[in-house]
């Protein structure tokens, strides 16, 4: 799969679960909050991949 969609599948992921998680806890939170917490998710599924395959060479 090209890199590019897979950004945009997590991007849209992390948008969605962003707006679900900021509801939940925090139902007054304001949209800066929620791009934060949005990008934050974007982040960590790189970071995790990262790890991921790290693991997987050694």
């Amino acid at each position: 799969m090209n890199p590019f969609y897979i950004f945009l599948i997590r991007v849209v992921l992390a948008g969605f679960f962003a707006v679900l998680i900021s509801r939940i806890f925090y139902p007054d939170a304001n949209p800066a909050y929620m791009a934060g917490l949005g990008i934050f998710l974007v982040g960590m599924a790189y970071v995790l991949e990262a790890i991921r395959k790290s693991k997987t060479k050694e």
